[in-house]
């Protein structure tokens, strides 16, 4: 991942932050690292939508920013583990925040589904959250 350089106009910090986050998987590494290191073969069994080409580049990536460190222990197969960093540990509560909301939302999503009145053979209505 190129460094990149902000002049920082409005929305810069959060356009910071989602380059360094953003991609499809790199939350939820992120996620599954909160707890201490993982290793390579344990992430993919937790993030089975990603393929293996996709999950090593995430990885990549956010060891390339300094968001997580692997380590190899030599031996047959090699051991890889990776952890959070200092500077990815920051972003626990950021994680954790992005979690509790999504939750909130499944659960507003799954009510709406529920209380939704879909006559036989149509499609269900996707209906969006209202913001408060």
């Amino acid at each position: 991942m190129k460094a990149r350089e902000y002049n920082c106009k409005a929305g810069c910090p959060v356009e910071a932050t989602l380059d360094l986050i953003g991609g499809r998987w790199k939350g939820v590494v992120l996620y599954n690292l909160i707890d201490g290191p993982v290793r390579f073969n344990e992430l993919r069994r937790q993030i089975p939508g990603a393929t293996q080409r996709v999950l090593t580049r995430q990885l990549r990536e956010l060891e390339a920013v300094g968001m997580i460190s692997r380590t190899v222990t030599p031996s047959i197969p090699p051991r890889v583990d990776y952890e959070l960093t200092e500077l990815g540990r920051s972003l626990s509560p950021v994680i954790a925040a992005l979690r509790d909301w999504g939750a909130e939302y499944l659960e507003e999503m799954k009510a709406r589904r529920a209380s939704a009145v879909v006559e036989p053979g149509a499609r269900e209505p996707l209906q969006p959250v209202a913001a408060e």
